[in-house]
Formats: C-alpha cells, structure tokens, sequence
C-alpha cells in the first residue's frame, strides 16, 4: 500500500512539473524579462554584426522582446559556448555561433563540453564568404601573380589570422594545406588588429570574411585576389572577383556559416517559439537586405530545420578535423 501511494505521488509530482513547463512555455517569453544573446567572440567583430541583426529581426516575432546581446571571448569561441551550455534551459540564453561549433572539438583541448549533445540546435542563419586579400604592394592582380609571388617569397612570407579557431585562421590553414606551402602565421587578437596591420603591410596577405573585408576593399586599403565560394559574388565591390576554385584552387569552396543554439533541454514549446522567430527574421526584408549589403547571403535550405542544421554541424565536424590535426594548431 505505502509503495503504491508513492508511487502516485511520484507521478502526481511529475504532472505538476509538466504543467509548470508547460505555463512557462505558453508565456514564453515573460514581458520584462531579458533573453540574453551570447557572441563568443569580440564586440564589432563579423559575428557581432550579425548577432545585432538577427537580435533586431526576432524581436517582434518575439512579440517585442528585449534580446541583448553578451560578449564572451576567448578560446576559439569556446568560453562563451560553454557559458552558453551551462545556462539554464529556459529559452532565456541563446548562443549565435560560427564555423568554429565545428572545429572546436578538434581545436580546443579539454574542450568543457559536447558540440553535438549539449545544445540544441535552432537552424543556420547565414553564410558568409571570404576573400582572399593582400597588402596594397603586392604585385599584379590575378591570382596566378599572387601565387607566382607567394612561391617567389614562402620564407619571408607572413600570413594573418585573427586568432586561433576564427574564420580568418580556419581559411588560412586551408590554404597552406591546398598550397601544400606553410607560411609564417601571426596571430592577432581579433579581426581589426589583423587588418590594421595588413593595411599598413606589416603582413602580406589574410583571408577574412565579407562582412569585414568590403568596405577595406573597396575603399582600396588591400587588394582582393579572390573568393571563396563556388560561384563569384553578386554585391558591386566584389562581383568581378574570380573565386578560388576557377583560379585553380581546387576544393577551395568554404563559407562562415552562423548557426544559433540553445542550452540542452530547453522545453520544446520554447524551442518551437524561437525557431518559429528565427524562421520569421529569416524572411525578414530589413534583416536580408543588412546581410546582402555585407555580402552575406541568409540561408533559405533546410538546414534552417535544427534537425538538418544538426547532421550539418557533424559533417562539418569531419571535414575539419583532419586538416586541423595535420597543421597540430590548438586554441588553448
């Protein structure tokens, strides 16, 4: 008899625990309270940009909820990741991350958590290219010149990148490793370091991301010798840059995928309200045109669908972990 009745308030418990969640789910989100949009990577960097934009675009759909956006740097991305990974699963923490969902578990060692089981996964946002650019004097203006100099100078050659695990280092290493060339690599603490010293030719070349390199190009502080997509750019200032793979680089096709994520077990009403938001910024006329003018290009395919967007990141993962194993660079 005594065991019976404990079990009935066992399962009395857990309805009461199933209708709490779901109160909270139907209200979510709670006027006033903030949904806290965490970035693992510098304040005005290219995941910055896009992380103001994708907050602004969720807004309403959100029925006019406050996102605010947290930097937390450091580690390949990783310290805000695992910040993101430890918050409570109530919708109120979000995490807008890039490529390096992907590499972290190669890249940082004793990594303080599981990429594919310890987040839920809300859909791809964007993909952004990135170019291939130099110091002003480097000479010519085809890749074939570039690369005619490159094997001219490889041991004076320095290459840049904006720190272990970021975008600009993920291309560079893909591209000593499609060159079969190794290149004398400085790293920076962040993108705008990087490329104030790229300007002022203290490095020869970088390869960075759209969204931070078209206004330089344009403005002909660097010269651009190429893209990294299949097909060359639509936007004015690039749309008569080669890309890679016709100049001959062949497997050279990378994109900076942005992709957002919630701590593991985030109810699923809650999750379904934010992919439903996530899929209304998605559409949104404002949000799109902010992306296209950076020469982003905001992902319309399936892998807005967590379910895709998971098996996504996995191949991703295995795709990089090679090419980061061969190069033995860690972001401690």
């Amino acid at each position: 008899m005594h065991k019976r009745r404990l079990i009935g308030w066992t399962g009395f418990s857990l309805m009461l625990l199933l209708a709490a969640s779901s109160l909270q789910a139907a209200d979510f989100p709670v006027r006033d309270k903030v949904i806290t949009l965490i970035v693992p990577f510098p304040a005005g960097g290219p995941t910055d940009r896009v992380a103001k934009d994708l907050a602004q675009a969720m807004r309403r759909p959100l029925g006019g909820a406050t996102i605010a956006l947290e930097n937390v740097a450091g580690a390949g991305g990783s310290v805000g990741a695992n910040k993101a990974a430890r918050a409570n699963p109530d919708g109120y923490t979000l995490l807008l991350h890039h490529i390096g969902m992907a590499t972290m578990p190669t890249l940082v060692r004793n990594l303080p958590f599981n990429v594919e089981r310890d987040f839920e996964y809300l859909g791809l946002v964007i993909e952004v290219p990135m170019t291939l650019i130099t110091k002003p004097s480097i000479p010519g203006s085809s890749f074939k010149d570039l690369s005619n100099w490159i094997t001219q100078n490889r041991d004076k050659i320095n290459l840049g990148h904006a720190g272990p695990g970021s975008a600009s280092h993920l291309c560079g290493l893909l591209l000593q490793s499609t060159l079969q060339t190794e290149m004398t690599t400085i790293a920076y603490r962040g993108t705008a370091p990087a490329m104030k010293d790229l300007i002022g030719g203290q490095i020869d070349l970088m390869c960075d991301q759209t969204t931070n390199t078209t206004s330089q190009i344009e403005a002909r502080k660097v010269k651009a010798f190429g893209v990294t997509t299949v097909q060359r750019l639509a936007t004015p200032v690039l749309k008569d840059v080669p890309t890679l793979l016709e100049s001959g680089l062949k497997g050279f096709d990378i994109t900076v995928w942005h992709g957002l994520y919630a701590p593991k077990g985030v109810p699923p009403e809650v999750l379904a309200r934010l992919h439903t938001a996530l899929q209304a910024a998605l559409q949104d006329p404002e949000f799109m045109r902010k992306q296209l003018a950076l020469g982003a290009v905001v992902v319309r395919d399936g892998r807005t669908e967590p379910e895709q967007h998971r098996r996504f990141v996995a191949a991703e993962i295995a795709r990089w972990s090679p090419i980061i194993r061969a190069a033995g660079v860690y972001a401690d």
